[in-house]
């Protein structure tokens, strides 16, 4: 964590606000919960021990920050609701009469965060079971 006061601050605003925003995505479908969550979980880590150790702690939200931070991995659960926003913003967005250029953008975007979320275990034991296997060879 780092010493300097205004940067400490200006972490913790950070954390505030991105946390803000993940608590907003929990009610709001077009608006991710998990990358705000975690985000915050790293604001905090920078700022204030004290709220980073509410977060981690949190029953909701800790599990999902502590998957992340062990395995890389992304829960099923979370990955389909992920998948479902993904698959309705671009829908809701041409309903609206968005420009196609931004409908275009939208889907490029989206279609670089499905790959990500996609390409993420959903849970550790995979993981942790090929490393056990491959320290066993």
């Amino acid at each position: 964590m780092n010493g300097n006061g205004a940067v400490r601050s200006a972490w913790l605003a950070v954390g505030v606000l991105s946390l803000g925003c993940g608590m907003a995505g929990v009610i709001l479908p077009l608006l991710p919960t998990t990358p705000f969550v975690l985000f915050s979980a790293y604001a905090f880590a920078q700022s204030s021990p004290r709220l980073h150790r509410w977060l981690t702690q949190h029953a909701r939200f800790g599990p999902l920050i502590r998957n992340w931070r062990l395995y890389g991995a992304i829960d099923r659960r979370t990955k389909i609701i992920a998948f479902t926003v993904m698959l309705l913003t671009p829908a809701i967005t041409w309903v609206i009469g968005a420009p196609p250029w931004a409908l275009a953008a939208q889907i490029v975007v989206l279609l670089g965060a499905a790959t990500f979320v996609g390409t993420r275990p959903e849970n550790g034991s995979a993981r942790k079971d090929t490393a056990a296997s491959k320290q066993g060879q």
